[in-house]
């Protein structure tokens, strides 16, 4: 029987894709947003693709805020766009 694939939806585009193949923001149960390249911190996750377009548009809609319920800082937000450029 082959293994499941765990499927989640980028808040930019809306797609459903595998979860290693998206960058995952997490907030934790103290509050703090960061984000999470190992998909194993506890808390609230959300998803975008690897694709500034996508960044671009869950930016644009407040995607992440209303994800999360709280305004992202600065810094998760110009971290996230450098793993992008990478």
């Amino acid at each position: 029987m082959p293994k499941k694939i765990p499927m989640r939806q980028c808040l930019g585009c809306r797609e459903m894709k595998p979860k290693t193949e998206l960058i995952r923001a997490v907030k934790s149960p103290e509050g703090e947003v960061s984000l999470d390249f190992k998909g194993k911190n506890p808390g609230r996750g959300a998803y975008v693709c690897q694709s500034s377009e996508c960044l671009k548009r869950a930016v644009k809609s407040k995607a992440l805020s209303r994800a999360f319920g709280v305004e992202i800082p600065q810094t998760v937000m110009d971290a996230l766009q450098s793993k992008l450029e990478e």
